[in-house]
């Protein structure tokens, strides 16, 4: 089995190396991933400058590239020009910080993720639910099991899976819940500075705005249950098209009136 590794945290992430090791028995192992932290990237893509790559050395593991680029170039670059063939699998992570709500949007591990599943490959995002915490160990060995039950399963077309891990013990994990994505978000703030040449600048802060939610990625998670959303790459608010198709759209109606 051939796997394709990455993240947005960065080739030195202690979360990337746990999953890593969680994984390393699972045949061929390629890991490729930003030379630096690309958090809250998203879908970006690089074009108006050339994707570096670097050899690197992670013990254990033969195929290692640092790219200098986001987390999509990694999996573009990899399974384009790196890899011999396709991967049968692409895990993203373990992130710094649950990507739940609204934060999958912005978030570059499920967008390494989405790369692959655009791509026809099974592929997950595995985040920890701390920013602050250093026991990336349970999260990597929950993604070896969600992994056991890909192979065995599958996933559907065009659908992925972003897996949220409490910040516990394995042991003191409640269990799995297979969730929907919630509508958590941050409220951002701005910190207005100014540089010693008394340029204005803003540092951009935030906090989670508490929602009364159930059933959701973030709730779930919050009660310290491992939460797995599938998420699609379709868009389009379906059930909303009958009635947008009684819209009187006339691209040129105030012209003709």
């Amino acid at each position: 089995m051939r796997i394709l590794i990455s993240n947005d945290d960065g080739i030195q992430s202690p979360g990337l190396r746990a999953l890593v090791e969680a994984l390393r028995d699972y045949g061929e192992l390629w890991v490729i991933a930003p030379d630096r932290e690309q958090s809250a990237v998203g879908h970006a893509i690089t074009l108006s400058e050339p994707i570096r790559l670097f050899p690197w050395t992670m013990e254990g593991v033969d195929h290692v590239y640092a790219i200098s680029g986001t987390p999509a170039d990694c999996v573009k670059l990899a399974i384009t020009e790196l890899m011999p063939e396709k991967p049968d699998m692409v895990l993203s992570g373990v992130n710094r910080g649950e990507n739940t709500g609204i934060s999958v949007i912005y978030s570059g591990t499920v967008s390494a993720a989405t790369e692959g599943t655009i791509n026809d490959i099974p592929s997950v995002a595995v985040s920890l639910g701390s920013f602050t915490s250093t026991r990336f160990e349970p999260a990597a060995e929950v993604a070896r099991r969600v992994v056991d039950l890909v192979i065995a399963r599958g996933l559907p077309a065009d659908t992925l899976l972003n897996v949220n891990v409490p910040d516990l013990p394995l042991e003191r994990l409640k269990g799995f819940r297979a969730t929907r994505q919630g509508r958590a978000r941050f409220q951002e703030t701005f910190i207005k500075r100014a540089d010693p040449r008394g340029k204005i600048y803003y540092w951009m802060d935030g906090a989670k705005v508490p929602l009364q939610e159930t059933e959701t990625d973030s709730a779930a998670l919050h009660e310290g249950y491992v939460t797995i959303t599938p998420i699609r790459l379709d868009f389009t608010h379906h059930e909303f098209l009958p009635e947008l198709r009684r819209w009187p759209l006339e691209l040129h109606a105030e012209a003709k009136a």
